[in-house]
């Protein structure tokens, strides 16, 4: 199991602090585990092909297009681990590429979340958990809405794409709910962050030298999240050593 911190600002609201410092034994089993039905959903792939599949997918994407789809794939497995169904594959259905739109949808019982994930390098200038949360909540908030500066791109249509999808098995009065959201949207009839339990993520690679500053920052300023509005918030913060570490887990 991911260990993980959490913290309870509220019955609705909390934080999800987690380190991966190395990929040990049994992070490696959990990855064993979970690889295929991120990447593939319900399918018959056998891992050792999908690891393969993803080792390529990375050969030509820029540094920050890697950390971005690990620090996604990371939060993916904690949600799975932890019961939530991917509504969605990791990779964009037409591009063989990191998909668009929202970077997860998922469900837990009767309930839908979505998740938006920000990365990047502790060598960044002033990096920190709390500003990329709050630009994870930014964009969801605005992707709701209609106002991403992103374009009108409407993100319902790729997650109801997705969700349509056999070997993701999504529930049909998910994808009801899903395509209803996707015809308002075009209609201009946008939603309000207020309706929908939201996953705002940040992870920061720390560049190959383990620092346990960026995870004491966030556990101790982390009441901003209270501000976050949401039906329910569940913000995550992964502290990683390395892209490396996910490479070299591949390459096995």
């Amino acid at each position: 199991m991911l260990p993980s911190e959490i913290k309870y600002l509220s019955p609705q609201c909390e934080l999800h602090v987690i380190d991966i410092p190395t990929i040990d034994g049994n992070l490696e089993k959990l990855l064993d585990k979970f690889l295929v039905s991120i990447c593939e959903g319900d399918s018959d792939s056998e891992l050792s092909l999908v690891k393969l599949r993803l080792r390529n997918f990375f050969e030509d994407k820029r540094k920050n297009t890697k950390m971005g789809a690990i620090a996604e794939f990371f939060v993916h497995l904690y949600l799975q681990e932890s019961g939530y169904k991917q509504e969605f594959l990791f990779f964009n259905l037409e591009e063989g590429s990191i998909k668009k739109g929202f970077d997860g949808f998922f469900s837990k019982n009767s309930d839908t979340f979505l998740l938006e994930s920000k990365s990047g390098s502790i060598k960044s200038k002033k990096i920190s958990h709390k500003d990329k949360l709050k630009s994870a909540y930014s964009d969801l908030e605005n992707y709701v809405s209609g106002k991403s500066e992103k374009g009108k791109n409407n993100p319902w249509k790729n997650a109801y794409n997705h969700a349509s999808h056999i070997d993701v098995g999504t529930e049909k009065s998910i994808r009801k709910k899903i395509k209803k959201l996707q015809d308002n949207f075009d209609l201009g009839d946008y939603s309000n962050i207020d309706d929908f339990n939201i996953i705002p993520c940040s992870t920061i690679f720390l560049d190959g030298a383990w620092d346990n500053g960026m995870t004491s920052e966030i556990l101790i300023d982390y009441e901003f999240i209270s501000k976050f509005s949401g039906n329910t918030v569940k913000a995550i913060c992964v502290t990683k050593e390395s892209i490396e570490i996910f490479f070299n887990y591949l390459d096995k």
